[in-house]
């Protein structure tokens, strides 16, 4: 059962939408909150509640277009939390569907809001909960990670991991087959991967050196060919990428 907070600042639509999810059996309990400041103190309280305390928020449905801070701004503070809710657009607007997505978002539903969209956005936050739920927490200093995939176990040789993304408290694992989520934070992995060529190169990658392909230079910005994959280096990162690849190469 989800446990959801709807964010609207125009009182109808955030009635009608309490309304119906209310009306959604996958949800446990559903509060409303006028603005974005509200919300967050809300959602502060869930944090200091923890995820399995009285006052957690698992799923947040948000408007875009708020007085003060809009949808797309709280969305990218809750990126910074540790454990930070989902989130569902639910907006009137078509045009920023490329953004909430770059910002990891469940769904994006435009109004008016049809109960069977809807609830088709509930559907895929109850489906990414659970799996979140089922996910094992590592130790990664072996040399294979396991991974649970449709209720099979399996063990991810790390020399097949070709870069490494962060979301929030977990990590997406990217090999030549798919890619894997577990539990554990980036800069865990960055620390105890050093030695096994794991490089940072931003502040959401990890890359292995074995699997550079190439080292692009365009007009001042830098990035990686990691397979058919193109990733940003940030500035900070890219002099001490380059001397790491160019010894890679030249045997020292």
């Amino acid at each position: 059962m989800l446990r959801a907070l709807a964010v609207d600042d125009e009182r109808p639509s955030l009635e009608e939408l309490l309304y119906l999810l209310n009306a959604d059996p996958r949800i446990g309990s559903v509060e409303g909150a006028g603005d974005a400041t509200e919300a967050l103190r809300r959602i502060n309280r869930a944090l200091e509640s923890g995820p399995d305390g009285p006052d957690a928020v698992d799923v947040v449905f948000l408007d875009i277009h708020m007085p003060g801070l809009d949808g797309l701004e709280m969305a990218r503070l809750l990126t910074g939390f540790a454990r930070p809710p989902l989130v569902v657009f639910v907006t009137a607007h078509e045009g920023f569907a490329v953004q909430a997505f770059d910002l990891k978002a469940v769904d994006y539903v435009l109004k008016p809001v049809r109960r069977e969209r809807l609830a088709e956005a509930v559907r895929r936050a109850a489906q990414l909960r659970e799996s979140a739920a089922r996910i094992p927490v590592h130790e990664p200093d072996s040399g294979h990670i396991t991974v649970e995939l449709g209720g099979v176990t399996r063990f991810v040789p790390v020399e097949d991991i070709t870069h490494v993304e962060a979301q929030g408290d977990y990590a997406r694992m990217h090999t030549a087959q798919g890619s894997h989520l577990v539990r554990i934070p980036l800069s865990t992995l960055e620390e105890r991967w050093r030695s096994r060529g794991f490089v940072r190169i931003h502040r959401r990658h990890l890359v292995a050196l074995r699997h550079v392909d190439e080292l692009r230079l365009d007009a001042g910005s830098v990035s990686v060919l990691v397979g058919p994959v193109e990733l940003q280096v940030s500035r900070r990162h890219a002099r001490e990428l380059r001397d790491l690849l160019m010894r890679r190469t030249s045997g020292r």
